[in-house]
């Protein structure tokens, strides 16, 4: 018999955990890891040199994307991937990057998809599944600080000097900036351990006196506070 139990804990754990892997996988995909300094689209050549022309803007560097304003573009602003393969990303440790921060996110939304159903079912092969997705996502947490500190050090880069200037280089900005999905990926890491820890009171919420009462009793559905 399917035992469905909702406490505050297990509920608040669930709820975490889906917005963790949806930070961290919306961050990943995002172009505004870095913003770049202020230019114009094009510019005007006149006989007393070449002078800017345009609306000012910033361009944004992902990790392997880019937004940039082209001058016959009317529609405004083009994002798209600027590395077809991945070995075309724009450094080595950004390509370390890629893949730790690929495989914390796969992680994450495993345990995600897991989370949902803690509900019907918290144990797997006659082991607590609070403590198991709570040991991933301490995984995916470490595999997300790894893709984080190398992050900064592929700044040195060509792809990168055309967007920060000349002196960008390793763990220097130059004239760019840092973006929200660099903060929203380092959020989203701290929130990954917070669900790491927190899924020990899931599992204490979900596996007390009280509950076990209720199931004796012969009801199907719990809710606890």
């Amino acid at each position: 018999m399917c035992h469905v139990i909702v406490t505050c804990r297990s509920m608040l754990w669930t709820l975490l955990s889906i917005v963790a892997a949806f930070g961290e996988l919306i961050a990943f995909m995002s172009t505004d890891w870095l913003v770049g300094f202020p230019r114009t689209p094009d510019t005007v050549f006149s006989p007393q040199g070449a002078t800017a022309a345009g609306e000012a803007y910033r361009p944004t560097l992902g990790i392997y994307g880019r937004c940039i304003r082209l001058p016959h573009l009317r529609r405004g602003v083009l994002c798209g991937p600027y590395a077809v393969h991945f070995s075309e990303i724009a450094s080595r440790f950004w390509q370390a990057t890629s893949i730790f921060l690929a495989a914390g996110i796969l992680l994450l939304c495993a345990v995600a998809f897991i989370s949902v159903f803690t509900m019907c079912f918290q144990s797997i092969m006659k082991k607590s599944i609070f403590n198991v997705c709570g040991l991933l996502q301490a995984i995916a947490g470490l595999f997300l600080i790894l893709g984080l500190m190398l992050y900064p050090a592929g700044w040195g880069s060509d792809k990168v000097q055309g967007y920060c200037g000349p002196d960008a280089s390793p763990y220097q900005l130059g004239l760019c900036s840092m973006g929200w999905a660099f903060y929203t990926a380092l959020g989203g890491t701290v929130l990954t351990f917070i669900c790491a820890v927190f899924s020990a009171q899931a599992e204490i919420a979900t596996s007390s006196d009280k509950v076990q009462e209720e199931i004796e009793e012969g009801k199907s559905l719990i809710c606890l506070l």
